[in-house]
């Protein structure tokens, strides 16, 4: 049918087997079996013109119909599924091992999603969730602060922990030596106001913007790291009271999550669940 109505529209077995991408031979036989099919001839050819009978032209709407159904059904038929945007901001202190088992489900779920993911500190997350820039954040709530749009659903219990190496070296008298991420992090601003409200003396032994790069100064023995416990090195050890070291406040990891769109519901219980359940065991070890 498309051979014939590109040779009714052109005249011309060469200009319709360019449209068509055929040769000249194969337009004519792929006319040929549509005669033979129909028990009719659609075109009166001479050797300098080829022109449609009386018959074919009736036939070429006809033909222009049964295409355009077809091309319809077909496109309906494997037209994909809308892309779906889903924008998440994660606090490092959640992330561990949890994040790849979290984008793989998200895959399995919703083929068709379009993810963007922001790792950050949690004060930025909430404040960029809260403008609505993310339509959800995985972050760290301490003690009994609430954010503002919403209470949050916890995800696992993380509370802050004292943590250093076996064999970091600590005299008395000296100040401790604390291995924090930089400011804003509120979990410097944690340390720093446990040990002044303790009258403990302190100093700053290492900084980092990031949270591995101060995991590597705990195990490495630079420091005192405040952290929370799904985030203590592998091979630290706890440190508490019994070390001299001033309690910390409970702390939790929670979503926030825009329920404006419903059909993203599922994502986030998928998330939600997913960090959950990898929340897994701990690596460190209390100070023997």
């Amino acid at each position: 049918l498309r051979t014939f109505v590109a040779l009714a529209e052109t005249e011309s077995f060469t200009t319709a087997g360019e449209r068509l991408g055929a040769t000249q031979s194969a337009v004519s036989v792929r006319l040929k079996k549509l005669e033979d099919r129909l028990g009719r001839r659609l075109f009166d050819r001479t050797p300098r013109s080829v022109a449609p009978t009386c018959f074919g032209e009736g036939f070429l709407s006809e033909a222009r119909r049964i295409l355009a159904v077809h091309d319809d059904v077909l496109a309906r038929a494997t037209a994909t599924a809308p892309t779906r945007r889903l924008s998440l901001g994660v606090s490092e202190h959640a992330t561990g091992n949890r994040l790849s088992g979290v984008l793989r489900s998200l895959r399995d779920l919703m083929p068709g999603l379009s993810l963007s993911v922001t790792l950050g500190l949690s004060e930025d997350l909430v404040a960029d969730w809260e403008a609505g820039r993310h339509d959800a954040v995985v972050v760290r709530r301490l003690g009994r602060a609430a954010y503002p749009q919403a209470s949050g659903r916890q995800l696992f219990p993380d509370d802050l922990v004292w943590c250093a190496a076996p064999d970091l070296v600590r005299r008395d008298g000296e100040p401790l030596p604390l291995a924090v991420i930089s400011r804003p992090c509120r979990l410097m601003e944690t340390a720093v106001e446990a040990m002044e409200t303790a009258g403990l003396p302190w100093r700053l032994a290492f900084v980092s913007r990031d949270l591995v790069a101060v995991q590597a100064a705990v195990e490495a023995g630079l420091g005192i790291g405040c952290v929370g416990r799904a985030s203590v090195p592998a091979g630290a050890v706890l440190l508490g009271p019994e070390d001299g070291l001033p309690p910390l406040p409970e702390s939790e990891i929670v979503l926030l999550a825009d329920g404006r769109d419903r059909a993203l519901a599922p994502a986030f219980d998928l998330i939600a669940d997913t960090f959950a359940h990898a929340a897994g065991e701990p690596r460190w070890q209390r100070r023997a």
